[in-house]
């Protein structure tokens, strides 16, 4: 074999002994052992890795020690499939419990809460908001609805509603939708049909920012529209009025927090001049200090 042949042939052989060793090097532990093919057997591998430690924490702790099959929600008779609406729940948000005083000094009152009762698809749903001042309730509405759900956070909200105060009684059909909406906005529409040919149209929607874990800015809007005028309530045709918020909360937890806050609200149009006629302010700017709570 000539020179050439010679070194060639080492090389090819100096070559395939470093290629077979970068395989080895970069290869993991377990397969370059001869257990490999038992490790790859997943018909035995433990992916637990053994039995818990004593101390573990108990899964069912947080909910009380409740589950599906003991427990004050346990339902007899054989078992449906998990996860299938089989269970009624309940719940309670008073978004807004507060003190007003505008900037003339006037000193006022007002609420503004949700509950339901029922399972994930069809609930009973209450909503209620009013203002007190002047050692009465100036206004209030209350509406008792059955929502559906229709899509992913969204509901389709149907029944009546109840208006009170110091005008008189009005009552409304009511039909909306109440969701999340892209962008994690919380958007509630409502259309009313009332007596007389009187309809009404709310709209209203807000955002929680979080500052911090427990420091929570939350813008907020409103505005409602009447197809007729009301004058016994003061409220004329189209866009009768708006208010702007910005409330700023603390949760001590996320069932509890106190809150202050700033808000505009305005008349417009013919309930703007209903206003003016009466010797009251057409708008005004609030300050607000409140608790928001749920559970």
């Amino acid at each position: 074999m000539s020179g050439f042949g010679r070194k060639g042939m080492t090389m090819k052989i100096c070559h395939t002994l470093i290629a077979t060793l970068a395989i080895t090097a970069f290869q993991p532990a377990w397969a370059q052992s001869g257990q490999a093919a038992s490790a790859m057997d997943h018909g035995t591998m433990n992916m637990q890795g053994g039995s818990a430690p004593a101390d573990a924490r108990d899964p069912h702790a947080y909910a009380d020690g409740n589950t599906l099959d003991s427990g004050e929600y346990a339902q007899s008779g054989p078992r449906q499939l998990r996860l299938a609406d089989e269970h009624n729940f309940g719940s309670l948000l008073v978004d807004r419990l507060e003190h007003v005083r505008t900037t003339d000094g006037a000193n006022a009152s007002a609420y503004d809460l949700q509950a339901w009762f029922g399972r994930d698809y069809d609930r009973l749903v209450i909503k209620a908001e009013g203002d007190y001042s002047q050692n009465k309730l100036q206004e209030a509405r209350t509406e008792l609805l059955w929502g559906h759900a229709v899509a992913n956070y969204w509901d389709v909200q149907l029944g009546v509603r109840h208006d009170s105060g110091s005008g008189p009684n009005r009552s409304w059909l009511a039909l909306g939708v109440q969701g999340l909406a892209p962008y994690w906005f919380e958007v509630d529409a409502t259309a009313y049909m009332g007596e007389n040919g009187r309809s009404a149209l709310r709209l209203a929607a807000d955002y929680a920012l979080l500052l911090t874990q427990r420091l929570i800015l939350q813008p907020r809007a409103e505005f409602n529209l009447y197809g007729k005028q009301d004058p016994a309530w003061n409220i004329g045709s189209g866009l009768s009025d708006g208010t702007l918020g910005l409330r700023l909360r603390y949760e001590f937890s996320r069932q509890i927090a106190p809150y202050i806050g700033v808000e505009r609200v305005e008349k417009f149009g013919q309930t703007a001049d209903m206003a003016r006629d009466a010797g009251e302010r057409a708008g005004e700017t609030r300050w607000v200090a409140g608790l928001r709570f749920w559970f």
